[in-house]
């Protein structure tokens, strides 16, 4: 059976909009990709199948150029706010079913998911808030999965070496542990009854971010 997936149209080719064109299309998700430079629209032509240059915040040209066929839209406008607005606007107008925003600030994000955005990234509020984590606490990585739901990898506390997970009640403390990667393993595994931690270990746990930062402060 074919691996059938949605085409994407992604507008504004800045570093964003570039990386998250390119990946979709390593993937084999068939893209569109619009800026309204030209000169972009060139220098990327080799490494995307489909380029079009257009005005975004014109409704004949999003038309104009199949935009309102797709089911899926990614708004990567860089430093022009209003033009991000206007597009996602207008998008909305279009009745777009899944529209994705990036935000360059809280205040733009509010207005994004106010004009019709489905979805919203701050790409750069969230790495600066991973690489916080990272170099402040005792964390090997930091993902935010929901406003207040993160998932980490990092080691084990002593108190837990040579403890069965079941008997640790970690779940009592708001904490899941989701996988460990065994000191010297090549790949992390699932747990079962039978698994207890080693200081060298590593582990990826769920929880709020207190009960994280909570577990994280005791290794």
């Amino acid at each position: 059976m074919a691996n059938f997936r949605e085409p994407v149209a992604v507008i504004g080719l800045g570093r964003f909009g570039i990386a998250v064109a390119l990946e979709l299309t390593r993937g084999g998700t068939e893209v569109l990709a619009i800026d309204n430079r030209p000169d972009i629209a060139q220098r990327l032509s080799g490494q995307l199948g489909q380029i079009m240059v257009a005005d975004t915040t014109d409704l004949d040209a999003l038309v104009e150029v199949g935009v309102a066929d797709f089911g899926k839209v990614v708004v990567a406008i860089g430093s022009d706010m209003q033009a991000s607005i206007l597009t996602t606007s207008l998008l909305s107008e279009l009745e777009i079913p899944d529209i994705w925003a990036k935000a360059l600030s809280q205040e733009h994000a509010r207005i994004l998911k106010r004009v019709g955005a489905h979805h919203v990234a701050m790409p750069e509020n969230d790495m600066g808030m991973r690489i916080a984590h990272l170099v402040s606490d005792q964390m090997l990585d930091y993902v935010e999965i929901d406003q207040d739901w993160v998932l980490v990898k990092t080691r084990p506390p002593k108190e837990l070496c040579g403890v069965l997970l079941d008997e640790a009640r970690l779940r009592k403390r708001g904490i899941a542990v989701v996988s460990v990667k065994p000191e010297g393993a090549s790949a992390f595994r699932h747990l079962d009854s039978e698994t207890y931690l080693s200081y060298g270990d590593e582990v990826v746990i769920a929880g709020t971010n207190s009960d994280v930062d909570k577990f994280v402060k005791r290794v």
